[in-house]
């Protein structure tokens, strides 16, 4: 079903999928029992559904479901969600993986990036499960931190079940065992079994996007074991060696920090590198760089650059290592450029999927939230069958899903007149609310009629 094509239609507009029928196809997609469902599919169309807030009580007037039950769902079936994602994820993966391109439009050597980032989920207060206050940006902020981990084929994002951060506080509660965020990326890492996702693949073909707050010796450390490649940003601080330095200096001296490094190595010249802006207009942006093969510390023999934009000279420099020597630096800066679609996954989430918008006290009803949410961002990039233009951003799928659910009571009458004695039983219906309006005081029946 995930993989069915579009149909031609005359005039290519308007959707030929009922609401019942939508229904019926995100079932396919998602394992819960009978009993809830019901609950399920609405809170899944309710967060693909265009609207501006998506609370539990904005989801009870927008399905008719009773508030307690959303509450009572997202609280008891917070394993059933990560469950749920991590099985579409696979789904979708293998979907993609079945014509699998390299990325960059085919210019760059590796066909799968996996991109790591944290976002903050923001909470009003602390008095709730798991809120922590956090060094974020210019100031601190009070919610719940997420790890992120992207999988990106043919250009595509699926995200994966994310690392939820636990406080110490939390963990003494409900007997954790505390485990910084490096040590939670570190083994999520280890157990990522790509296998289940893309099938049979070349591990050199796999490659790692993050910036410099995973710049770890033993992130990258287990990476390599995995045999994957890497491109993740370098701390100012991080010390690194040349080949010559390597060669000539004992183990434990002659590290310099990146920036002093690139500082002493002037004889090598910086060069343009221009690259295709990530939009619709062909516009080119100029970098500059500086491309050395060296060692970095506790880690072993990488291409590091020093890359900045190039009318901008005094602005920052940012420094990246790459443990793939066969690339060329224009295809390092080019598979670093493509860690920002994890940025827009961040955005779209929260502006669009009602990433932030939950308000219970339990931290489970949040993760089940979240992955709920997750699982609708894959959802809303797969196809319905039979709706034609679906449109390619998220606010044009959001509204070709809100014209099938309000044309849901369409949906209603058409099925109650194909049931036996139907017409009766909706003539009877309408008999019934025309008495009701009837019995209303006249100014307000004159202003149902206006309506």
């Amino acid at each position: 079903m995930a993989s069915e094509r579009l149909l031609p239609t005359t005039n290519g507009t308007g959707a030929i999928m009922n609401f019942n029928s939508y229904k019926n196809w995100l079932t396919n997609f998602i394992s819960v029992n009978n009993r809830i469902k019901n609950v399920a599919i609405w809170y899944l169309i309710f967060l693909m559904y265009a609207t501006s807030k998506h609370s539990i009580e904005e989801a009870s007037r927008f399905s008719g479901i009773n508030k307690s039950q959303f509450s009572r769902y997202l609280k008891k079936f917070a394993g059933l969600a990560v469950y749920n994602l991590k099985d579409l994820s696979k789904k979708q993966a293998k979907r993609l993986a079945e014509e699998i391109n390299n990325l960059g439009g085919g210019k760059l050597p590796w066909t799968v990036s996996v991109i790591i980032d944290a976002t903050i989920q923001n909470r009003t207060t602390r008095h709730t499960d798991n809120a922590q206050r956090f060094n974020h940006g210019k100031g601190f902020v009070i919610g719940h931190q997420w790890t992120n981990i992207l999988l990106m084929i043919n250009d595509m994002v699926i995200p994966l079940p994310p690392i939820p951060f636990y406080n110490k506080e939390y963990c003494k509660k409900n007997k954790l065992e505390y485990k910084t965020e490096h040590q939670l990326v570190i083994e999520y890492i280890k157990n990522l079994d790509l296998k289940d996702y893309i099938g049979e693949h070349k591990p050199e073909n796999i490659v790692v996007l993050a910036d410099s707050g995973y710049d770890d010796r033993d992130i990258e450390n287990i990476i390599t074991e995995k045999k994957w490649k890497f491109i993740i940003a370098l701390k100012k601080t991080r010390s690194v060696k040349s080949e010559k330095q390597h060669l000539t200096t004992p183990k434990s001296r002659g590290w310099l920090k990146i920036d002093k490094f690139f500082k002493n190595q002037r004889r090598v010249k910086f060069r343009t590198i221009r690259i295709l802006r990530n939009s619709t207009k062909k516009k080119r942006m100029e970098f500059r760089i500086r491309q050395i093969i060296g060692y970095l510390r506790y880690v072993g023999k990488c291409q590091l650059i020093c890359s900045e934009y190039k009318k901008r000279p005094k602005g920052r420099r940012k420094f990246l290592a790459c443990n793939d020597l066969r690339v060329t630096g224009r295809q390092i800066l080019i598979g670093y450029r493509m860690r920002w679609a994890i940025e827009i996954f961040h955005k779209t989430v929260k502006m669009h999927l009602g990433f932030e918008d939950v308000a219970t006290k339990c931290f489970e009803s949040v993760k089940a939230h979240v992955h709920w949410v997750y699982c609708a961002y894959i959802l809303l990039h797969i196809n319905p069958p039979k709706v034609f233009n679906y449109g390619k951003t998220t606010v044009e799928k959001k509204r070709k899903i809100r014209e099938i659910v309000d044309s849901r009571h369409i949906s209603r009458t058409r099925l109650k007149l194909t049931q036996s004695g139907g017409i009766d039983k909706y003539r009877d219906e309408l008999r019934v609310a025309l008495e009701t309006i009837g019995s209303l005081p006249t100014p307000l029946v004159s202003g149902i009629i206006y309506i």
